[in-house]
């Protein structure tokens, strides 16, 4: 009798978190149904609403808002994924790299970038904009792609830094020196030995880092100027222009194509997400 009350409070405890997680969320699934909804959806000729796809024409034509004509969406498409993907490719090596490094070796001054790896990366990069305008335009590299994912690498790097060093620290030494004894050198036993032990380290940096290239919008829309080098993000800014006219069918719409790919990766990579546990290893 008392197992089964047990049970049934359980359950009503279950119950009552299933309840309330619903609705919190409630909002956010209504925001994205009304995106999906409202991006297929028009006006007819008699006022009434109607399923319409004239909003997704960004993907086949020339859009003409108001004498604006903003041009098909496929160049900024592929600006996007040129940009989300070196940064997660250069802060896959620099943070392994520097990762490695600091939870490895010992030297002057390792302690002080430990403990400063965090405050790095809170510094709000919003405040480094002028600062930064200016090294880009002295190293000739503003207005230009390359430009925009050093900046935006510099600023993650502390953190992937962070991260990686946990599962580095997590590699026993018996592992890595037995390697050495047996005639490897150290980068073959970095490679060979080290590296398959921290592939969820490596996985973990790799879609932070891409999700945070391809949510960027700041640094894209303060650095870039030239219609050729536009995003989808400065994308959307620029259908929605500066003189307030607004198709909201249209930005529904290129809202939905701008998450499609993000959803994609988040189905392929939930395996490796569910698994990711950013610990923070043995400390300095």
């Amino acid at each position: 009798m008392k197992q089964t009350n047990t049970i049934n409070t359980s359950r009503g405890k279950l119950i009552t978190t299933y309840i309330i997680m619903s609705l919190m969320t409630l909002p956010i699934v209504f925001m994205y149904v009304w995106l999906i909804a409202n991006s297929v959806m028009g006006v007819d000729a008699d006022g009434n609403a109607a399923f319409t796809l004239s909003n997704w024409q960004f993907l086949w034509s020339e859009i003409n808002i108001q004498g604006r004509v903003i041009p098909p969406i496929w160049s900024a498409f592929f600006n996007s994924i040129t940009f989300a993907f070196g940064i997660m490719f250069l802060e896959i090596i620099i943070s392994s790299l520097a990762g490695y490094t600091l939870s490895r070796m010992v030297f002057k001054g390792r302690k002080l970038i430990l403990r400063s790896i965090i405050l790095l990366h809170a510094f709000p990069s919003v405040s480094l904009l002028i600062a930064v305008f200016y090294v880009l335009s002295y190293v000739g590299l503003i207005d230009t792609l390359l430009g925009v994912i050093l900046v935006k690498t510099a600023l993650q790097i502390p953190m992937s830094t962070y991260i990686i060093k946990g599962f580095f620290d997590e590699v026993p030494w018996d592992v890595e020196w037995s390697a050495l004894v047996d005639g490897c050198s150290r980068w073959k036993a970095l490679w060979q030995v080290v590296i398959p032990h921290v592939k969820q380290g490596i996985a973990a940096i790799s879609i932070f880092s891409l999700l945070a290239g391809w949510s960027e919008f700041i640094l894209l829309y303060t650095f870039l100027f030239s219609d050729n080098r536009i995003l989808l993000s400065t994308y959307i800014k620029k259908i929605m222009g500066e003189d307030g006219i607004i198709s909201y069918g249209l930005i529904s719409a290129v809202g939905v194509f701008y998450m499609l790919p993000i959803l994609i990766f988040f189905f392929v990579t939930q395996k490796n997400l569910m698994k990711i546990n950013v610990g923070g290893g043995k400390g300095v």
